[in-house]
């Protein structure tokens, strides 16, 4: 998250709003934020406003929390950071769908943060929405395909879909990237004992087979 329409002193207490918030520093957070509203030409800075709800509610005051969050958001429409935390507090309150609304509006002014893409495919496998978490994780590995994260995240979106093979090849085709960077090596040994389980899951008996022995070098290594 990042204030663009700050200048570069109210932009470096935002940023130590984030820290706080991160670092469970909430009262620190809430001074810093108030810094910033207490100048005249920003006290109705949309996602300032929005961070200071946040940082309330996790001090237990939520109904100043979500006025502030309320306002912020009222301020800014089309800020990711206003919605994002909107749905951030709907979600501690456990109102999922809300929270998934939320997530998708600030989705609308930043596609491919990878936080809230995070944070919404968290809630598509607790709402069951598997085809909507299928098309999340496949976003985040696009986004994000050098990463180990992105290609397990989408294998196990597919396999939650019950396609195991396709789960399978995505696997296989992250061994073989993996491969071609002298990277296999250092692979969890979760990447390499999942295909066997999936591959019985898909009823095919002989690929399983022939799979458990073709990892077998690999299993030595043990997922962390």
């Amino acid at each position: 998250m990042m204030a663009k329409d700050l200048p570069p002193r109210e932009n470096t207490l935002f940023k130590r709003i984030l820290k706080c918030y991160e670092n469970k520093q909430y009262k620190s957070g809430l001074k810093h934020a108030r810094q910033i509203l207490s100048n005249s030409k920003f006290q109705e800075h949309g996602e300032t406003l929005a961070m200071m709800g946040l940082t309330l509610n996790c001090l237990g005051r939520k109904d100043e929390a979500y006025d502030n969050v309320k306002r912020g958001l009222r301020n800014n429409l089309r800020s990711h950071v206003c919605w994002h935390v909107f749905g951030l507090l709907q979600r501690s309150d456990k109102k999922y769908e809300e929270a998934i609304k939320c997530y998708r509006n600030a989705l609308k002014w930043d596609k491919d943060n990878l936080q809230i893409l995070r944070d919404l495919s968290l809630l598509q496998i607790q709402t069951r929405d598997l085809d909507g978490y299928k098309m999340t994780r496949h976003q985040l590995l696009m986004l994000r395909a050098n990463q180990r994260a992105g290609w397990v995240g989408y294998a196990i979106a597919l396999h939650t879909m019950g396609e195991y093979e396709n789960a399978l090849n995505v696997l296989q085709t992250f061994r073989k990237t993996q491969e071609a960077n002298q990277q296999t090596t250092n692979s969890p040994s979760c990447c390499y004992t999942r295909p066997a389980s999936w591959l019985r899951l898909a009823s095919s008996r002989k690929r399983c087979l022939t799979s458990t022995l073709t990892e077998t070098p690999f299993l030595i290594f043990r997922a962390g």
